[in-house]
């Protein structure tokens, strides 16, 4: 079965390229990404549940996907814990699911015997039975499996080491490259700073790849291919595709990861490490959408209703064939036209709201799509095929409460818009405390320990004119900070005219006729398998902490962070606690955003080259002459010279006497050297040694002991004057 749209799309139909997954043949199009390839030959189940070994099909688009972890390449050269939505197709591309950790050895079945918690209260009850169980706990732990041969190093005959790093300074760095990032590294550019511009996916230009935008009067994708160009074509700008910023580290230390080959085998490097010293930062990192909690929101045939306009635009993708939206705000509306033009089937759209009146829900209204204001989706249903059909009722004015008899809508894809997290995880780990804002509904970013600055979605600015405008000024701001322009944009570019947004609607667990605990299983990590009857009980059971409830039900434990079901989560959980989510609070992000291989870590840095053997310009000359080494710093130094029949003291009492009588010479070139310069150099000595350096004439040298706090000597060393400010220092091995 082929789910291939006869038109449209970014991808290059002429070029078929073949690839397995789990052991069964496709073929896929160039552009095409693991997932859309999947999606277009109409696989819905692409892996199970952590805990429960429930099937799971593709849920997103990009980084934000839980369920499809896969494992990609053979042998010692497989790569585990992979997106599939950020694996670009290439030809012979083997790809396997990842494993589903307990739930693949059927704890499924147990599910009502296993709460959350239940390995605190169970297995920790006696030491015998946590012996047991950690056991078993640990040996079923992991989603994917490491490479057989660990090391994949330089080693290696006849290979090279997969893993590279690179070190940057720049003026500023854009992390982001859709509409808001390319507005802010023009300006920054154009003022002229250095500039680095680093986004995860393959091809620049973030959400004007797949919507139907126009800026300066050309088409949106258009308009960011003409500005990478110009960035390209500069002289200090650095571009930065299929580049993940993982980690943001103290005085505007950043870490990338470049996923830079696919094939394995081949001679370049599969990964870089990127370490980037930024003056500035711009975040423009872009925002996820929130899916709706419902009852049976896991089966294969569950989206983002964003997602699903990637496929459909970028990918020329349909996940299905009858499409059913569910919508706290307008966003899905866009997704039901992009379906409808398609020439697919809209079941119905259910917004949350009991009056939708803007410009979109009109204009669906107008192509004939069923509205159905102020109704929820209750419940999914169908099995591991995927689903089949979904519960639909009329919800109450707060949306807490059911007004209705749910009714039965036939379908086999659904799509949820429950609003959009913006994605501060890099703002947050920049010490920039998360903020709720009532208004956008979602977590901002507070103000930064850091020199960064946020623009676009991360600040909560959705409409595309308005991430123009941030983008540009962040952008001017952060190169004049950098020392480059006056820090005014000038005119942004110009959008056009979107219809405006409607308020949206605070529906973060839709309702069902029984509660929680009772209902069908109602999804908030779908990669953990927590559900709000796990965040109800743990409220319940006393734990009143954001941190403490996460850790005791691993909501936002995976691979994922928590991106789709921590706001959820919070929201649910301050509901149970009668209390407002600004008195919840929300976790930190620590790095790394997206999970990143110690082999990329380590880069060249392993074996020999970790801890490499260091040799004199002597060497040969003490290899001539017999001499026993020994290790001082990974220095090789003689210890002694033996001469046939001599112990090493014979040796040593030999060495002794003719230094006495006659004269030694040391192989000092093993010595750290510091060359110390400028006005300041004899206060620096004074702080360092114990004795006085001022008055050590040119020329000279003078013996010095250097003491830790304690009064404990911690290194000694002959210092030598070759300038009025000018210093040689040398240390011990």
């Amino acid at each position: 079965m082929t789910r291939r749209l006869p038109a449209g799309g970014r991808i290059d139909r002429g070029k078929l390229l073949s690839f397995r997954f789990d052991g069964r043949p496709f073929q896929g199009c160039a552009g095409d990404t693991l997932a859309s390839a999947l999606l277009a030959a109409g696989v819905g189940v692409v892996g199970r549940s952590f805990k429960y070994g429930r099937p799971r099909g593709i849920v997103g688009a990009g980084a934000e996907e839980p369920n499809a972890i896969v494992t990609v390449g053979e042998g010692a050269h497989r790569v585990p814990n992979l997106r599939a939505t950020e694996v670009p197709l290439y030809d012979g591309l083997v790809a396997t699911s990842s494993g589903a950790g307990l739930g693949k050895r059927g704890f499924g079945t147990l599910a009502r015997l296993l709460p959350t918690g239940f390995y605190y209260k169970t297995f920790m009850a006696s030491a015998p039975i946590w012996r047991w169980a950690e056991r078993l706990l640990r040996h079923h732990a992991g989603l994917g499996e490491a490479p057989a041969d660990p090391r994949l190093g330089p080693s290696d005959a006849g290979s090279r080491c997969p893993y590279d790093k690179l070190n940057h300074h720049c003026d500023v760095l854009v992390v982001g490259g859709g509409p808001a990032g390319l507005a802010a590294a023009l300006q920054a550019a154009r003022a002229g700073a250095r500039v680095i511009l680093a986004d995860e996916q393959a091809e620049f230009g973030g959400s004007l790849l797949h919507t139907g935008v126009h800026i300066d009067g050309e088409p949106g994708a258009a308009w960011a291919a003409a500005a990478v160009a110009e960035l390209a074509a500069g002289p200090a700008a650095t571009l930065l595709p299929r580049s993940t910023v993982f980690g943001y580290h103290d005085h505007n230390f950043l870490t990338a990861l470049e996923r830079r080959v696919d094939l394995p085998g081949t001679a370049a490097e599969r990964q870089r490490l990127h370490r980037i010293r930024a003056k500035e930062t711009v975040l423009a990192t872009g925002a996820v959408e929130r899916p709706l909690v419902f009852a049976g929101n896991d089966l294969p045939g569950v989206m983002l209703a964003s997602a699903v306009s990637v496929y459909v635009n970028r990918y020329a993708v349909a996940p299905g064939e009858r499409l059913l939206l569910a919508t706290a705000n307008d966003n899905a509306y866009g997704t039901a036209l992009d379906w409808h033009r398609a020439g697919r089937e809209v079941v119905a759209v259910l917004d949350a709201r009991p009056s939708p009146a803007g410009a979109l829900p009109e204009q669906a209204r107008a192509a004939g799509i069923a509205v159905l204001p102020g109704h929820g989706l209750v419940e999914a249903r169908g099995g591991t095929g995927g689903v089949r059909c979904a519960l639909a009722a009329p919800l109450t004015a707060d949306g807490n409460s059911l007004a209705g008899q749910p009714r039965r809508f036939d379908c086999d894809l659904v799509a949820t818009a429950g609003g959009w997290n913006p994605a501060i995880h890099l703002a947050s780990q920049a010490g920039a405390k998360p903020v709720w804002d009532a208004a956008a509904l979602a977590f901002l970013p507070g103000p930064s320990r850091q020199r960064c600055r946020s623009a676009g979605a991360p600040n909560g600015a959705w409409p595309l004119a308005a991430c123009l405008r941030e983008g540009a000024a962040a952008g001017a701001a952060a190169a004049a900070a950098a020392g480059f322009g006056d820090g005014q944009p000038g005119d942004p570019p110009l959008a056009s005219d979107e219809p405006p947004e409607t308020t949206p609607a605070a529906l973060f667990l839709v309702p069902h006729p029984r509660p929680p605990s009772r209902a069908p299983r109602q999804f908030v990590d779908f990669q953990l398998d927590v559900t709000a009857a796990d965040v109800e009980l743990a409220a319940r059971e006393g734990f009143t902490s954001v941190e403490h409830v996460k850790r005791y039900t691993a909501l936002g434990f995976g691979t994922d962070q928590g991106k789709l079901g921590n706001v959820n989560g919070i929201a649910i959980l301050a509901k149970a606690l009668g209390q407002s989510i600004v008195e919840t609070g929300t976790t930190m992000f620590r790095p790394a955003y997206t999970p990143v291989a110690f082999g990329a870590v380590a880069g060249l840095d392993v074996d020999d080259l970790f801890d490499p053997e260091r040799r004199t310009p002597m060497h040969d000359w003490h290899v001539a002459h017999g001499a026993r080494w020994e290790n001082v710093g990974r220095w090789l130094r003689p210890w002694y010279y033996p001469r046939p029949g001599e112990t090493m003291h014979d040796a040593v009492r030999r060495e002794c006497l003719a230094v006495r009588q006659g004269v030694g010479l040391l192989d000092a070139s093993t010595l750290g050297k510091v060359d110390i310069q400028g006005p300041d150099a004899a206060k620096l000595l004074h702080r360092i040694y114990t004795g006085a350096f001022r008055r050590l004439g040119r020329g000279r040298c003078r013996y010095g002991l250097m003491l830790r706090e304690d009064g404990t000597i911690f290194d000694d060393g002959v210092t030598g004057r070759l300038g009025e400010h000018h210093y040689l220092m040398h240390t011990t091995t």
